[in-house]
């Protein structure tokens, strides 16, 4: 009997108590969130697999996402919020140089942990066929920390969003490279980082050692499948 339990797959999982199918659903994600950070690849995912992960039967997944599509969105938007919420304790302190510095390191030090997750949230299929407004909730506030260093006279003056945008594109670039080119001879991404500012922020240098001085210890990346759950 224990053979036959042992090949049988996971043990089922117990139902819910009454009002506890958001758990479910909760626990459902998170287990695609580990799952997709692991593959990198949202077409490798299959429901009978995050089912396996989660300890139930496949017919339960689908009683809460419809298709594939459906649940690669919940995670891919669930990590998203987990990683805006950790940015915010990114951004410390009153210099906004500092905390424009602080945002840009911690998303390059997110994708280093999680290259899996970001694969398949800026260079999967469903990424070009999907929209995925949570996104802009990132950009916003990386515009927002480009327009307090410039109201504050410590950026050249001019669009903010403009500049960020510009950011998020050098930043992107610079971590997507090394998450498909890891064998070239990548110098620290502190210090392509600090150039980005330096270059398309019109930061002086003096300000990011300033910065670069005042830098505390980093908050830790959120994990995969945290249930608390870039651009």
């Amino acid at each position: 009997m224990a053979l036959m339990n042992a090949i049988s797959g996971p043990r089922p999982r117990g139902r819910n108590p009454r009002g506890q199918g958001e758990r479910l659903r909760e626990d459902i994600v998170a287990a695609a969130v580990r799952l997709l950070d692991e593959l990198a690849d949202d077409q490798a995912l299959s429901m009978r697999a995050v089912a396996r992960e989660v300890g139930i039967a496949a017919t339960s997944v689908y009683i809460h996402f419809a298709d594939r599509d459906a649940l690669v969105l919940a995670a891919l938007e669930q990590s998203h919020r987990d990683l805006v919420r950790t940015l915010e304790r990114a951004e410390t302190g009153a210099d906004p140089v500092a905390r424009l510095r602080g945002r840009l390191l911690f998303l390059g030090e997110w994708v280093r942990g999680h290259q899996g997750l970001y694969k398949v949230l800026h260079e999967s299929t469903l990424n070009q066929r999907a929209s995925m407004e949570f996104k802009q909730e990132l950009a916003e506030r990386t515009t927002a920390a480009v327009q307090r260093c410039m109201d504050a006279g410590l950026a050249a003056p001019g669009r903010a969003a403009e500049v960020s945008l510009d950011l998020r594109a050098a930043v992107h670039g610079a971590v997507s490279m090394r998450v498909n080119q890891p064998d070239l001879p990548w110098p620290p991404l502190e210090e392509q980082i600090d150039r980005f500012l330096a270059k398309l922020g019109g930061i002086a240098p003096d300000l990011l050692e300033r910065a670069r001085q005042a830098e505390g210890p980093a908050p830790a990346p959120p994990q995969n499948g945290s249930g608390a759950a870039a651009r």
